[in-house]
């Protein structure tokens, strides 16, 4: 919501860059978007070995 009023407040300001920043935002989500796809993959590996390393403890009972 907070987005959308502050595009608001610039399509009021200055419309070209509004109408700009409308037209990019999409093309640089997708930019990005192998980039988040990375960060959640090497994530999801760092808990694994995490939780592999972790498991002999979660058995015996330390915490």
């Amino acid at each position: 919501m907070l987005t959308f009023i502050l595009w608001c407040i610039l399509f009021v300001i200055c419309w070209p860059i509004a109408i700009l920043a409308l037209f990019l935002y999409p093309i640089v989500w997708l930019l990005l978007l192998p980039f988040r796809l990375l960060g959640f993959a090497v994530d999801l590996s760092f808990d694994l070995v995490r939780n592999i390393f972790m498991l002999p403890f979660r058995l015996v009972g330390v915490k």
